[in-house]
């Protein structure tokens, strides 16, 4: 199997993103509605941003897949934004809707957009945001959701959990993988401890209502996988 790379494009108000996976063996069960279970899974969440309900993501695959099995060519897939119908004007690639009073000269604190600006020598903002968005992830998972399955019939599993959120740490972690995977979905802020998660979202609540944000910590657990895959003298 050859070296497996992707590319992603588009901005997060624009008419789309779209993104090409390449290197994926022929042969592998796929379809839309299985990056599109990954795609609704990522956009769950408590305390989810506004744009998370505005968008319900469905992938479009234009190559590489054909009646449920990749092809060997080049994977292209895109997921049309529903907020774009906003933002026509302002995001346009014609120079004749230019607007310079709706320029963006504030950048935001503890984003891209400053270094952004100074590196691609940009005086608005929104070039770089576009881009600095967690917008853009819904591509990452949707390639995720390919290679997802090409590991299935390996009997490779990956899944994660939220261990930590601000000050509150889970304690009461399950032994199990099934019963870590089956909490897990069960929660809204994806955290098998059900103590933990109670103590999660009144946290998230207090920091919403300050106009603030919280960090945390997700583990990643991967069983089934072989040993001597990869190599510890190069990646």
């Amino acid at each position: 199997m050859s070296e497996l790379r992707y590319l992603t494009s588009g901005e997060s108000h624009g008419k789309a993103l779209t993104s090409i996976l390449e290197g994926m063996p022929a042969g592998v069960a796929v379809t839309e509605q299985d990056i599109n279970q990954e795609l609704a899974r990522r956009q769950k969440g408590y305390g989810r941003g506004g744009r998370m309900a505005i968008e319900s993501d469905k992938v479009e695959v234009t190559a590489g897949i054909r009646w449920g099995e990749t092809t060997g060519a080049p994977i292209t897939m895109t997921v049309f934004n529903k907020d774009w119908e906003k933002w026509q004007k302002l995001l346009s690639v014609d120079p004749k809707d230019r607007d310079e009073s709706r320029r963006v000269i504030k950048p935001r604190p503890g984003h891209a957009d400053l270094v952004g600006m100074l590196k691609y020598g940009r005086k608005d903002a929104q070039d770089i945001l576009e881009r600095a968005s967690a917008r853009e992830t819904a591509m990452r998972v949707a390639v995720g959701a390919v290679c997802r399955k090409m590991l299935e019939p390996f009997g490779i599993n990956i899944f994660s959990y939220v261990r930590e959120i601000g000050s509150v740490r889970a304690k009461n972690i399950p032994k199990t993988a099934a019963e870590i995977i089956q909490k897990t979905e069960a929660s809204e802020v994806r955290c098998p401890d059900a103590e933990a998660e109670k103590a999660m979202k009144e946290l998230i609540d207090k920091a919403k209502g300050a106009g603030d944000t919280l960090g945390g910590v997700f583990s990643v657990i991967i069983t089934g996988c072989p040993v001597g895959l990869g190599s510890h003298v190069h990646w």
